[in-house]
């Protein structure tokens, strides 16, 4: 398919919006998603670069640290992902293009179905790990960071909550074709502790933001 061969990650911005906004099935909902995600980790790894060094802050650098490398591994990661999406979906299309006219044709098509089915579910479950792990170093860092970046923090959360709720959606909508029920509870199990926890510390991280202050650093 047209749009599967480039990377998304190499397309200018307004390449990939033009893009999105094609009727090309590829990229959509999955890679957009994944995208905010990488633009989450990018304002994480931008608000550790703010106050890494600054002697008002010393007390908070290993958390920091750790934001730092957390930011730039899920940016790297989910951009990926955003590649990965695309090509699992094509898979899909492309299994649901295959031939049906005999029961050897509809059973060879309804596997393929399943396996690619399967596919464009798992790489949306990433995309949402990936944002909790974000969400995890940017409540860490609220409150622990340049205050003047404050709002990037809080920018940071909502950006990497979408985007897990977005590939959520993509998980759900595919998990009938997938027909395993034990692997539905499972990763429908999975996707719902991940988004809770995602919801707590978004909202903590609104909280603390708003607050203004500082707060103790991290325990060790």
């Amino acid at each position: 398919m047209a749009g599967v061969s480039h990377s998304l990650a190499g397309l200018t911005l307004a390449a990939f919006s033009d893009r999105l906004a094609s009727a090309e099935p590829v990229p959509g909902g999955g890679s957009a998603s994944a995208i905010a995600g990488s633009f989450a980790g990018s304002l994480l790894a931008m608000v550790a670069r703010l106050s890494v060094d600054r002697p008002k802050y010393a007390a908070y650098q290993k958390t920091h640290g750790r934001a730092l490398a957390t930011g730039e591994r899920g940016r790297t990661v989910l951009l990926e992902l955003a590649d990965a999406d695309a090509h699992a979906y094509a898979g899909f299309a492309t299994a649901r293009k295959m031939p049906k006219e005999t029961v050897e044709d509809q059973a060879a098509r309804d596997e393929a179905t399943r396996v690619a089915a399967k596919a464009s579910s798992e790489v949306p479950l990433s995309v949402v790990g990936e944002c909790s792990l974000l969400l995890d170093d940017i409540a860490a860092m609220a409150g622990r960071s340049n205050l003047n970046a404050a709002s990037d923090l809080e920018v940071a959360a909502r950006l990497a909550t979408a985007a897990a709720r977005g590939a959520a959606a993509n998980v759900y909508i595919n998990l009938p074709m997938v027909g395993d029920e034990d692997y539905s509870v499972a990763t429908t199990a999975t996707i719902e502790g991940l988004l809770n926890r995602i919801e707590r510390n978004a909202a903590l991280v609104s909280e603390i933001v708003g607050g203004g202050g500082l707060r103790e650093p991290e325990s060790e």
